[in-house]
């Protein structure tokens, strides 16, 4: 193994197959190499990505959710439509 080899840290793919080394590359230079692929490729590989992320919406809590229906029955808060969510943001967003 050359000294350049040893100094550089391997990827987990090269620490699983010591046959082939692959240096270890930052998130600029996945981007960089993905946005090179394909479409079809930047595609498949974005579908791989989003299956490994959680569904929207399950990162709150039972505890969060019961806090905002007090508030909700309680007063100190009022629900809104979609329709008036939807615009609130927009607005805030200068659109």
């Amino acid at each position: 193994m050359n000294r350049l080899a040893r100094a550089m840290p391997l990827t987990t793919v090269a620490r699983r197959n010591r046959k082939s080394y692959l240096p270890t590359m930052n998130l600029a230079e996945i981007e960089q190499e993905a946005l090179a692929l394909p479409d079809r490729e930047r595609a498949a590989l974005a579908a791989k990505l989003l299956d490994t992320l959680p569904p929207p919406g399950t990162d709150v809590s039972d505890e969060e959710v019961e806090r905002r229906e007090l508030e909700l029955e309680s007063g100190q808060a009022t629900a809104i439509s979609h329709e008036e969510f939807v615009r609130r943001v927009q607005q805030e967003r200068g659109r």
